[in-house]
């Protein structure tokens, strides 16, 4: 009769134990990985932050790391548990062994990547992530240069690659000692069990009431939207949202009439006093956050802080501001619908999206329609980002790359390119200015720059002329505010000048080192500013909410334009402070800015609201605020016209 020591024995030695073992071993990695995402991002997180609040999370990262480790190592336990005898030997395990250390290696790496990419997001990156790079021939290059960057983490993934390596369990059981028939029906049920273990552990409950876990469960064990992602795992959140519908249909408003009487997208002629055909010149600056421009942050640092834009500083004197101004997403290709064609990103960036082959427009394609030329400009490798494909889509007549500017023998051609993206700014911008100036009148076009980008570098010639500041993007920001200055010095010279509107606002927000640029909203703080050359009189900053999606249609109100259109956003001249709003979506979060409040609302219930004073959003006043309903009905109102026009196709006026 077999010993208790030897049946003991046996079972440490089976391939069911091992890969229990194994298991352990990728949890005790993936808790590594969060506690690194942690560290590495500690000041968008450590306000407000208790042990017992860590610890909530921590339980919550439970549910959606076991998902995450199932997901990622489930060929590995079929492999493992397979019931056929025959499998058990040298060659079969050292097989199982390396698509373990290969999947598991692969979603280490995920998660290290992400730690350093979250600051320019705040969220877990998504499956759309291998769209959005797909056309770009440059992230060798980058991935080597943050490498470098962020040597510590290569460091990292070496030591826990090793530790998996040395400390994975391999199985010692033989054919020869085993009964074929009792192995493969034990390992049937073994099998079975684990099959049905791995559906609940993916799905992330046991009962048949719970739905398969998503990205936005994440927001029952957090106080803050932007803390979701120490709660998810990137491998989960890249493999959750593959294939998924991004935009669902929702109910808040049965009849129609009821919904369009709360809030509509389609804007109708205001007056008739007559159209202007003014140009229409649109600067998207990469990363050109609001915390770096001195105008906007007197108040900071006991109010000695300068910031890093003494140029725009000084066309702010002589333009339409707004106190309160926001992006409508965190990424470049969510900058592009917003501004350009007045849709904000909800769930996931619009261009990614299928709906992104819906009939469009925006300021180029309603403009258009009143004869303007247009063209849009970006620097970088012709189809990067897939923006050309969107200014055709939007209503662009012409589009200007790195090919066109390096056809154009008049500059410097490749000579010019930063190495990485595109044509630095100065150059590129003095292209833009030169080729407008040879289209014809009234034109429409924008401009998407790209030198204040990471890796943060500026051209040789700049390299001691800026400050450095705190952060690595701040001497980037002074090159771009320079390169801007410049672009204004030559295009003060051409006769089309002033006649032009100049809209400057950034793509989105990028690092930050003050507290309350790095809250939920903060986050989305952008400059929205509006030059017309001649015009002091709207020259103001007004106490209003702003944002992406208002500047089509504030241009075309300050146009006189009379055709209806379709934008979310409302004319900031034409729409009293009370009424203006902004809206933005983190981590499974709507935010809608209105009425002197910011409330958070997952879809279903309003989470937290705060007053807009309360910069370091700190006193949730859910259930004390009188307009929190109002607030609530408007935007269940706003997201049932954006889905249900998504999936519609309804996003121009017939």
């Amino acid at each position: 009769m077999e010993s208790k020591g030897k049946r003991l024995s046996r079972v440490a030695d089976s391939s069911l134990f091992a890969l229990i073992c194994n298991l352990l071993l990728v949890y005790a990695i993936m808790f590594v990985a969060h506690l690194e995402f942690f560290f590495e991002n500690y000041s968008y997180f450590s306000e407000n932050l208790t042990f017992s609040h860590l610890a909530e999370m921590y339980v919550g990262s439970l549910r959606f790391d076991i998902s995450g480790i199932l997901y990622v190592n489930l060929l590995y336990i079929v492999l493992m548990l397979f019931p056929l005898h025959f499998k058990e030997g040298k060659i079969y395990h050292i097989v199982c062994k390396w698509i373990f250390l290969v999947t598991n290696g692969i979603a280490l790496l995920a998660n290290l990547i992400d730690s350093v990419y979250f600051k320019y997001t705040m969220r877990r990156t998504t499956a759309t992530v291998f769209n959005e790079f797909g056309n770009e021939d440059n992230l060798a290059s980058i991935f080597g240069k943050e490498i470098l960057n962020h040597w510590y983490l290569l460091l990292l993934l070496i030591v826990l690659m090793f530790a998996m390596f040395k400390l994975y369990r391999k199985p010692k059981s033989e054919r020869k000692n085993l009964v074929w028939w009792k192995y493969d029906l034990l390992y049937l049920v073994f099998l079975g069990l684990a099959v049905y273990i791995s559906i609940v552990g993916m799905r992330g409950g046991f009962t048949r009431a719970t739905r398969p876990i998503t990205i936005s469960n994440a927001n029952q064990y957090v106080d803050r939207p932007i803390e979701a992602a120490l709660v998810l795992n990137t491998p989960f959140s890249i493999i959750r949202t593959i294939g998924v519908q991004t935009f669902q249909n929702v109910d808040y408003y049965p009849a129609e009439e009821d919904l369009e009487k709360v809030f509509t997208p389609v804007h109708n002629p205001l007056s008739d006093n007559g159209f202007r055909q003014k140009n229409v010149v649109v600067l998207i600056v990469e990363s050109f956050g609001k915390e770096y421009i001195g105008a906007f942050n007197r108040d900071l640092e006991n109010v000695e802080y300068k910031g890093f834009t003494p140029f725009v500083d000084s066309l702010i004197e002589h333009s339409a501001t707004f106190r309160y101004s926001y992006s409508n997403g965190r990424k470049s290709i969510d900058g592009m619908p917003s501004v350009l064609s007045s849709i904000p990103m909800f769930v996931e960036p619009f261009v990614l999206t299928p709906a992104s082959m819906n009939r469009l427009s925006g300021l180029a394609g309603e403009l258009g329609k009143k004869g303007y030329s247009t063209g849009f400009f970006h620097g970088a490798q012709n189809g990067s980002m897939g923006f050309q494909a969107f200014a055709r889509s939007t209503g662009f007549g012409v589009y200007y790359g790195r090919d066109e500017y390096n056809a154009d023998s008049r500059f410097g051609g490749d000579a010019d390119f930063d190495g990485t993206w595109a044509i630095w700014d100065e150059p590129f911008l003095q292209f833009y200015c030169t080729t407008m100036s040879e289209m014809q009148q009234p034109f429409m076009t924008a401009v998407f720059t790209a030198s204040s980008h990471h890796p943060y570098n500026v051209p040789d010639e700049y390299k001691s002329v800026f400050p450095e500041g705190d952060l690595s993007i701040h001497k980037c920001i002074g090159y771009t505010d320079n390169a801007l200055r410049k672009f204004f010095d030559s295009a003060r010279k051409q006769p089309w000048y002033n006649n032009t509107i100049f809209v400057i606002t950034a793509d989105h927000t990028n690092e930050t080192n003050h507290a309350e640029y790095q809250t939920d909203l903060g986050g989305f703080s952008v400059p929205i500013i509006l030059y017309e050359p001649g015009n002091d009189s709207i020259a103001n900053c007004y106490d209003k909410v702003a944002q992406h999606i208002d500047i089509m249609p504030t241009i075309l109100g300050m146009l006189g334009y009379d055709n209806s259109y379709l934008a979310f956003g409302c004319d900031l001249f034409a729409t009293s402070a009370e009424q203006c709003y902004a809206v933005n979506y983190l981590n499974g979060i709507y935010q809608y800015v209105k009425y002197g409040y910011v409330l958070q609302f997952d879809g279903t219930n309003t989470k937290a609201i705060y007053a807009l004073d309360d910069k370091l959003m700190k006193n949730n006043l859910v259930g004390q605020v009188e307009c929190q309903q109002q607030m609530e009905n408007e935007l269940k109102a706003i997201i049932q016209q954006y889905m249900s026009r998504m999936n519609g196709d309804r996003l121009v006026v017939e």
